[in-house]
């Protein structure tokens, strides 16, 4: 089979809903759960081969000329970076086939034994962390490791350079996770800990090549949807393969989640490696390098994963995984590839890059990562462009859902509203022109246009997803599973009447968070943070978006959700947040204090003589831009009042039909019994 653990015969006793202990069910030999770690160490194995002379043949372990740290570190390096990616994937494809891919059964405790397969990976990852902090230090100081003060110099140093900020930020994650995993067992748990795993591959992103460089951010976008695409792809693979001796009958249901799990992740995969390889290649020039060609060997095995793939969905999940025996082949002969895979890519990413034609180096460069743009001009609105492909992605698959949401639904012989569809569309073609248009170019470096891109996102984005009710249409197009399993339907509905749901939008807390992160991000160092990293530019786009998605829904929402409040408790709390609003515009308008005042004059944009004045204007921006969709709000807000009276009326007068008015009767005969009450006790 290749590496992969032997298969169960297909059980022939009655279903899995028969009671405990019941024969033919889920039951395996104990010890045959040993044989399921076959599948990751078979991808190992491989991995570490093709490593090696990869490393050899790429350059990625020859010796630099000044400040070589010696062998152990060239070879360690790769070799350790192997083990801390598969044990990552493993992690996360355990973590994500627990909480939403397989049926838990009655004898079998597979999600249990996802867990522990889980916390031990994730203690072999936390442990390569480790490693790899320890050797970073050695290759960026060119210093030995066994040196004399040498574990001393890496504590002492591990948070001032940033490459290891970097890792002992993912090592943290990833002890939160080893601990997580050790306890969690139900469902929740297993899915809060996929979360966390996720998140702990991101620090790695922000170490690849080219994060330093102009396009940083585009390589960053890059390596973080790949390193998510392969995990859950590679890792979610290894997972089946590891879980077979315990997954009986759940197998056919199993796989077939994952194929359509991992046809995202494969197209994650394969566009992230695009956008990542058009940075650090530099031209088709840079295909002749060592580094291109490995880029090139990478893309060949990523497209013969991806026939390989398409014929285990077209011979094996079409017909419900008939064959065991079948899928195992495939799966064994898709791992190896795998390894391969993630062999390549790990030297990959110790082979130095092709040199880049070299970029003159500006103030703007260094402060922002991107170049002086043209002067500013209202024009320049709708012509100046600089695609953020994080963004730009999700507003296209957010669109893309949408619509298939919405064709769903009409084939089903359901309605759904065009002008849903057009708000939804317009919403986030807004959200791209912010995020990647003019807004979003100028807001770097001008504070006016800044307030531009805050007011749109805080207040023009949300007031056209919102009234689309996607939540509504999500809920009505997605299948309802009947395993109780997590599927998107469950986990949407989860969320939604979560108690952190309830908190997020109560719009007393959603009216404090919209404008008390006003005050909190100027009046504190985030606005820099945000100026000037990229980690801080994401928080900023994402905390606006989402509080003002809040605010908004709290206020004119429909869609299915925590209990709304009364229209009068919510144009009330409007209001109050209007008023906020504006005072926090006047005192931008009047202030005669520089906020970022460090940032703004070492950049010194040539068009911008005056920078109060143009704080100033920010002010006047937030104040005017920001009144008009609260008026707006206001209007939706009343008109949901009215609306709700009138079917209340309707309703009492429904009722009154039905009962010839007996709450009136009874409440004209409580009238009568208290005035024959009062005239009794008359003098």
């Amino acid at each position: 089979m290749g590496g992969m653990p032997s298969l169960p015969s297909a059980p022939t006793g009655p279903p899995e809903t028969a009671g405990p202990g019941a024969p033919g069910v889920d039951e395996h030999p104990p010890g045959r759960l040993l044989g399921g770690w076959a599948a990751p160490a078979t991808v190992l194995l491989v991995a570490l081969l093709v490593a090696v002379p990869a490393a050899s043949l790429s350059g990625a372990a020859t010796p630099v000329l000044i400040g070589d740290a010696g062998p152990f570190v060239r070879w360690g390096m790769p070799l350790v970076g192997v083990v801390h990616d598969l044990a990552a994937a493993l992690t996360v494809g355990l973590l994500v086939l627990g909480a939403f891919l397989v049926r838990e059964g009655r004898t079998t405790d597979r999600r249990g034994t996802a867990a522990r397969a889980a916390s031990t990976s994730a203690l072999v990852w936390l442990v390569a962390t480790l490693v790899v902090l320890y050797l970073t230090f050695a290759e960026l100081s060119g210093i030995p490791p066994g040196s004399p003060g040498y574990l001393n110099q890496v504590m002492t140093n591990a948070w001032d350079l940033e490459p290891m900020r970097l890792v002992v930020t993912e090592a943290a994650l990833v002890a939160v996770l080893v601990i997580a995993t050790a306890w969690a067992r139900t469902r929740a748990a297993l899915a809060w800990a996929a979360v966390l795993s996720l998140l702990a591959l991101t620090p790695a992103a922000f170490s690849g090549h080219s994060t330093s460089a102009t396009g940083h951010e585009t390589a960053v976008t890059g390596l973080g949807l790949h390193l998510v695409g392969l995990s859950l792809w590679v890792g979610g693979l290894m997972a089946i393969g590891l879980l077979l001796p315990v997954l009986g009958r759940a197998l056919p249901d199993t796989v077939a989640r994952f194929s359509t799990l991992a046809t995202w992740a494969y197209a994650m995969v394969a566009l992230s490696g695009v956008l990542f390889a058009t940075v650090t290649v530099g031209g088709l020039q840079g295909l002749d390098t060592p580094y291109g060609v490995l880029v090139q060997l990478k893309v060949g095995l990523v497209v013969l994963l991806g026939i390989a793939g398409w014929l285990q969905r077209t011979t094996v999940v079409a017909r419900g995984v008939d064959s065991p025996a079948r899928f195992a082949r495939l799966a064994a002969g898709e791992l190896v590839v795998m390894g391969l895979a993630i062999g390549l890519g790990v030297v990959l990413s110790r082979t130095p890059p092709p040199d880049a034609a070299p970029r003159p180096r500006d103030v703007a460069v260094d402060l922002t990562g991107f170049p002086l743009p043209p002067p500013w001009g209202w024009g320049r609105l709708l012509t100046e462009w600089r695609i953020d492909w994080f963004f730009t992605l999700g507003a296209l698959v957010a669109v893309g859902v949408y619509l298939w949401a919405m064709v769903r639904l009409r084939r089903r012989g359901d309605r759904w509203p065009a002008w849903r569809l057009l708000l939804w569309v317009l919403g986030w073609a807004l959200f791209v022109l912010v995020t990647s248009g003019a807004p979003g170019v100028y807001g770097r470096v001008m504070f006016s246009v800044h307030m531009v891109e805050h007011m749109a996102l805080m207040m023009g984005v949300p007031l056209l997803l919102v009234p689309a009710q996607a939540i509504t249409l999500m809920l009505r197009a997605l299948p309802a599973r009947q395993d109780r399993t997590l599927g998107p339907r469950e986990l949407l509905l989860a969320v939604v009447h979560s108690r952190w749901a309830r908190l997020v939008v109560n719009p007393a807390v959603a009216g404090g968070v919209f404008f008390g992160g006003l005050v909190v991000f100027y009046w504190s160092g985030l606005l820099e943070w945000a100026l000037t990293t990229h980690v801080g530019h994401l928080f900023m786009v994402i905390h606006f978006t989402l509080a003002g998605y809040a605010f908004v829904w709290s206020l004119i929402g429909q869609d299915p959700g925590p209990p709304r409040w009364p229209a009068p408790f919510r144009m009330i709390v409007l209001i109050g947040t209007l008023a906020a609003h504006a005072f926090f515009g006047l005192a931008l308008m009047q202030g005669s204090w520089l906020l970022a005042p460090e940032f703004f004059k070492t950049l010194a944009v040539p068009w911008v003589p005056d920078l109060l004045v143009d704080q100033q204007l920010g002010g006047t921006i937030a104040w005017g831009i920001g009144e008009l969709p609260t008026v707006v709000l206001m209007l939706l807000v009343a008109l949901d009042w009215m609306r709700r009276d009138a079917r209340e009326a309707r309703r009492s007068d429904r009722q009154a039909d039905r009962d010839h008015d007996a709450a009136l009767v009874a409440y004209n005969a409580r009238l009568r019994a208290m005035g024959e009450r009062g005239r009794s006790v008359e003098p």
